[in-house]
C-alpha cells in the first residue's frame, strides 16, 4: 500500500477526489456515509477501517463499528476457547474448514478477500490465550488454521467443521470435533437487526466525566459493538476483549448503567456471608 493515502482524514478525501485505485469501495462508501451523519457497520473483513476514515468519524462524531458479522463458528470459537482455556486445558491447534456456496462463498474464493477473512476468524482467539500465562508463554499461541472453499451446489447451507486439540494433564491429549449446517444468511439477518438498532441507540445517549459541565456523545468507533463482530474495532489504545461472555456482559451492563442500575456480577456476596 503506498504511503500518504489513507493515513489522514485529509489525504484519504484527497485520494478519493485522485480517484485513488488504492482506495477500497468500502471506505468510499463509509465517507458517504460519515458525510450523510449516518453510522456505518462494516459487515465483511475488509481494509475499510484505513486511519483516515476513523480519524474523520471522529471529527464528525459519526458512529463506526465492524468488522465482520460474528454468526456461527467464529462465536462459537470465541465461546469455547474462553471455556477450555479458563478451565486449564491447553489448546495447541485449532483447524476450522467452511464451504458454502453463495455469494459470500464467491467473494471469498478471491485470495485477498480470503485472507482478510482467514484474520478476522483467527484473531478470535488471541487475548482469550494470552489472558492464561501460566498455560502459554509470551508470545506462544496455537497452531491456528482456517479453511474456507467455495462450493456452489451448497447455496446458502453453509457447512462448518472444526478440531479442537488440546493438551491436559500429565501431557494427555483432547479432542473436541464439531460439525455445524447453517443457512448462512439467516444467520446473518438478525445480526444486521440488532446492530442497527443498538447503533441507532448509542447515537442518543450523553455522558459526561465528573469535572466536565456538557454532555456529549459517545466515542464514535462503537466498541460496544464487540458482541456482534469477529474482529471488533475499538478505540485507539483500548484493549481488545474477544471472549463472548464479556463482550455480552460489557453490553449488557452499559445499557443498565443507561437506566440506573448497577452493574450485575455473579459474586451474590449476600448469599455467602
Amino acid at each position: 500500500m503506498q504511503e500518504g493515502l489513507n493515513d489522514t482524514a485529509e489525504n484519504l478525501l484527497a485520494s478519493i477526489e485522485k480517484d485513488e485505485q488504492e482506495v477500497a469501495p468500502s471506505t468510499l462508501y463509509a465517507i458517504a456515509a460519515i458525510n450523510e451523519g449516518c453510522p456505518f457497520i462494516n459487515g465483511s473483513p475488509q481494509n475499510t477501517f484505513v486511519p483516515g476514515l476513523i480519524s474523520y468519524a471522529k471529527d464528525k462524531g459519526i458512529l463506526i463499528a465492524g468488522d465482520d458479522f460474528k454468526s456461527g463458528q467464529t462465536k462459537l470459537k470465541s465461546v469455547l476457547v474462553d471455556f477450555l482455556v479458563g478451565a486449564g486445558i491447553k489448546p495447541m491447534s485449532i483447524v476450522s474448514y467452511n464451504h458454502l456456496g453463495n455469494n459470500d462463498g464467491r467473494n471469498l474464493s478471491d485470495p485477498q478477500t480470503f485472507r482478510s477473512k482467514e484474520i478476522s476468524k483467527s484473531n478470535v482467539v488471541d487475548d482469550m490465550v494470552a489472558s492464561n500465562a501460566i498455560l502459554y508463554d509470551k508470545g506462544e499461541y496455537p497452531d491456528h488454521v482456517v479453511v474456507i472453499k467455495y462450493v456452489p451446489h451448497v447455496g446458502d447451507s453453509k457447512r462448518a467443521m472444526d478440531e479442537y486439540s488440546s493438551e491436559i494433564f500429565l501431557g494427555g491429549r483432547s479432542v473436541i470435533a464439531i460439525h455445524n449446517t447453517c443457512e448462512d444468511s439467516l444467520l446473518a439477518a438478525p445480526i444486521i437487526l440488532d446492530l442497527v438498532l443498538i447503533a441507532e441507540l448509542l447515537t442518543r445517549i450523553k455522558v459526561k466525566k465528573e469535572g466536565e459541565e456538557d454532555f456529549h456523545g459517545l466515542n464514535p468507533v462503537a466498541s460496544l459493538l464487540s458482541y456482534l463482530a469477529k474482529a471488533p474495532l475499538v478505540p485507539e489504545g483500548t484493549p481488545v476483549i474477544n471472549a463472548l461472555a464479556k463482550q455480552r456482559a460489557a453490553l449488557e451492563n452499559f445499557m443498565r448503567a443507561c437506566i440506573g442500575l448497577p452493574p450485575e456480577n455473579n459474586m451474590l456476596l449476600e448469599f455467602k456471608c
